[in-house]
Formats: C-alpha cells, sequence, structure tokens
C-alpha cells in the first residue's frame, strides 16, 4: 500500500473511531461525511423504519454510517451464515442476526478498535448470541474460503484502497450459490475521477466512488453473475447511494483480481 493510500486509511479509521465514541456518549454519527465534515448530505436517512431502530440499543443505531439498508434486499433466511463488511456499530449484524435465527450465524468485520468494542457492546446489550466481531480489513477478510453464504455491506466498499481486492476476496468467502446485498455510492459513468472528488471527500464516501461501469466490470471479473446496480437516491450531482446485488456461481472458479483505476480510497469502516 503506497503513503497516499496508508494516510487515507487512518483518516477513515480515525473517522469511524470518532463516531463509535459518539455514539457511545448517545450523540448521532452521520453518513457519510454529513455530520462529520458538513460537506455531504446524510445519505442513511429513511432507510431503516422505526420498528427496526427501535427493537435495537440506541448506540448501535446512533453509529450507523450507512447510505442504504443491505437488509431490504438481502433476503436472509433461517440458518444462513453472513458476513457484513464494514460492520460499524453492529446495526446491521444485529438486524441480520435475528433473521437467521439460533441455527444461522452473523460475522461483522471491521478494523476500528473502538467500532468493535461499541458493536460488542451492543451485542451483549441486545441479547445476541450468533455473532461474532472480527478485527480486520475488507481487502483480506480473516475467514476461510467457502465459509458465508450472504456478503452485506453499507457504504463501505467505496472507502477500499483496493477494490479488486475487496471483490475477489469476497467471492472466495462465499460459498458456491452465495450472493451479495451490498449499499454503496455509484458514480454515473460520465463522472471522471477529478468530477468525483470535487463532489466530495474521500472519507465522505464520495471520491472513492467507482462508477456503474467499472463496478459491474470489477464484480464479473472477480467471478460474479446475474449482477444488478439500482441506484436509490442521489447523493451528489451524478453520484448515488444504489443497491447492488450479484451471485456466486454454484460451478464457481478462482476469481480474478482487476486492474482497475479505481481513483479509490481505504477503509472497511463503518456501516
Amino acid at each position: 500500500m503506497g503513503e497516499q493510500a496508508q494516510d487515507v486509511r487512518e483518516q477513515v479509521r480515525e473517522r469511524c473511531a470518532a463516531a463509535a465514541v459518539r455514539a457511545s456518549t448517545r450523540a448521532a454519527a452521520s453518513c457519510c461525511g454529513g455530520g462529520c465534515s458538513g460537506e455531504v448530505p446524510d445519505l442513511a436517512g429513511g432507510w431503516y423504519d422505526e420498528a427496526e431502530r427501535s427493537s435495537l440499543p440506541e448506540e448501535a443505531v446512533l453509529a450507523s454510517l450507512g447510505c442504504g439498508n443491505p437488509l431490504a434486499v438481502a433476503e436472509l433466511r433461517e440458518g444462513e451464515t453472513v458476513l457484513d463488511l464494514g460492520s460499524g456499530g453492529g446495526i446491521d449484524v444485529l438486524l441480520s442476526a435475528r433473521r437467521v435465527g439460533p441455527a444461522g450465524k452473523v460475522y461483522g468485520l471491521d478494523m476500528t478498535e473502538e467500532m468493535l468494542a461499541l458493536a460488542q457492546a451492543n451485542a451483549d446489550k441486545a441479547g445476541a448470541t450468533n455473532v461474532d466481531f472480527l478485527k480486520g480489513h475488507i481487502e483480506a477478510i480473516p475467514l476461510p474460503a467457502d465459509r458465508v453464504d450472504v456478503i452485506i455491506s453499507n457504504c463501505v466498499i467505496n472507502l477500499s484502497v483496493d477494490k479488486p481486492a475487496v471483490f475477489a476476496e469476497m467471492f472466495r468467502v462465499l460459498k458456491p450459490g452465495g450472493r451479495l446485498g451490498i449499499s454503496d455510492v455509484v458514480a454515473e459513468d460520465q463522472l471522471t475521477a477529478a468530477e468525483r472528488a470535487e463532489r466530495g471527500e474521500y472519507t465522505a464516501c464520495i471520491a472513492g466512488a467507482l462508477s456503474f461501469a467499472e463496478y459491474r466490470a470489477g464484480l464479473a471479473e472477480a467471478g460474479f453473475t446475474g449482477i444488478e446496480i439500482t441506484p436509490t437516491h442521489e447523493a451528489a450531482e451524478n453520484m448515488h447511494s444504489a443497491i447492488v446485488r450479484a451471485t456466486k456461481p454454484h460451478e464457481a472458479v478462482a476469481s480474478r483480481a482487476l486492474p482497475l483505476v479505481t481513483n479509490s480510497t481505504s477503509g472497511e469502516c463503518c456501516g
């Protein structure tokens, strides 16, 4: 990793650590920038209904930094194993744990000690016994191959320093027939890297976003099929929060990293 990428990863880590501290004192965090930089609107509003929010520890809701609700499209089933990339304060992990039930399992992956501690505390408050929180980076997921049925993520992949590595790692840890249900920020194809950067800083989830075409190409190169990218609402001019779906084929072959120029950043926090 280059020096610039390391610097950006540290910026993301610091931002997420600060969000965890705010949430632990019951002050709201904001995606993906909004309350942090003041330069980008809150992208997450309205995506979790009141019943979902009220059933969780308040700190889990306040720590959410996402841009959507991946569970709205993940279609989780009893007994499934789920991985949440950039699990933050644990909101999507806890909601997933209820849907997969006692026979299921949910892993939350985050790089930030403060978020991991907050998430575990939230899981303890919620009485969730079928969850595990892992420290690590989404470019090198600390799980064996063919382990999970579903991968979810909320406004995190756009922050990665190496998106082809993320796509390859998602493909690796999914079981054959496994699927993605991801919320992310995606740019319209005509925007240049410079134009994306003009719309928001890296830690505001904008500048590091792939275009629709880049996202599809990256997932396809990793081996995914059935790729769908559906914009849900505008995050900035010609930049959209979107739902990303894809499937690992039952007859899957080893994935290949895609040599994309991704104008990307670093990080795995903090949905």
